[in-house]
């Protein structure tokens, strides 16, 4: 991944939710899922769901990282690959949750737990970016919520060191929507990319779990950010509503020029910019 320029993020999307940013000198990764074609994520509660696609990296050959941001602890976020080969040094920010279970039973002694709306800074060098744990919702169904882990979004505020917000970007998690999410846009009104995990993901009895391509642009549509990457789809056999559901639904919306084309494996290059396009390659 070559050094992202002065007030933009570059973007690798590995897959599923997976996805390496890299601003100035700061590189991050987001919900590490790096099991192959044909192997089985556990989902909890002996369910198991096999993968579909390739990760677009190998674990082993991540760069340097800064930092881990994991929306929540399950097989298709953080698996084991990821465990055997990221340093037990590493920051991990993540729901109190999984920090708890990451430091007690897997040994990543920085990993730390973000309520919704506190926050954590992280610099190297001359930049840095503020992370800012955001509501999200797992299921509809109270019960099935109280089985499933706690889930959260996050809002990463890029710029220089101590100096004002450059480029803000917007990762759902394993989110519905819900009227709780209307407090992101009140507070952050200005974000730059929304990262959405979609794939309509399906449990046994038809329970929906993630966003699938209609709630995908409801959110968009009450979020209003300035552009839309979306991730978590067609990579597990349980993810039910494919990337074509998304694209008609937020072309309906009237919110398909906002649409950021990078499909698993490619890279994009968003600007603060407002009036430069993003670069895909």
């Amino acid at each position: 991944m070559t050094k992202a320029t002065d007030d933009a993020v570059e973007i690798h999307f590995i897959g599923n939710a997976t996805v390496l940013l890299r601003y100035g000198e700061l590189t991050l990764l987001t919900d590490p899922n790096f099991l192959h074609r044909g192997e089985y994520a556990y989902l909890g509660y002996g369910l198991v769901s096999r993968r579909l696609t390739e990760p677009a990296l190998d674990a082993a050959a991540l760069p340097r990282l800064d930092a881990v941001v994991l929306s929540h602890l399950h097989g298709d976020h953080w698996d084991r690959r990821a465990r055997r080969h990221l340093d037990r040094s590493l920051p991990l920010v993540t729901t109190p949750h999984a920090a708890r279970r990451l430091r007690t039973v897997h040994g990543f002694r920085r990993a730390g737990g973000l309520r919704t709306w506190q926050s954590c800074t992280l610099r190297r060098g001359d930049d840095q970016v503020r992370i800012t744990a955001l509501p999200g919702r797992h299921a509809g169904h109270p019960v099935l919520r109280r089985l499933l882990p706690p889930v959260m979004g996050s809002m990463l505020e890029f710029g220089p060191s101590r100096g004002p917000v450059r480029l803000r970007l917007y990762v759902s998690g394993d989110t519905l929507v819900f009227d709780g999410l209307d407090a992101i846009a009140q507070r952050f009104p200005a974000a730059d990319l929304a990262v959405l995990h979609l794939g309509g993901t399906l449990l046994p009895g038809g329970f929906l779990v993630t966003m699938d391509g209609a709630q995908g642009a409801e959110l968009a549509r009450r979020l209003q950010p300035r552009l839309l990457l979306p991730v978590h789809y067609g990579d597990y056999t349980v993810m039910r509503s494919p990337l074509a559901d998304f694209l008609a639904a937020i072309a309906q919306a009237g919110l398909g020029d906002r649409l950021v084309r990078c499909r698993h494996g490619q890279r994009a290059r968003v600007s603060a910019a407002k009036d430069e396009a993003p670069a895909v390659f």
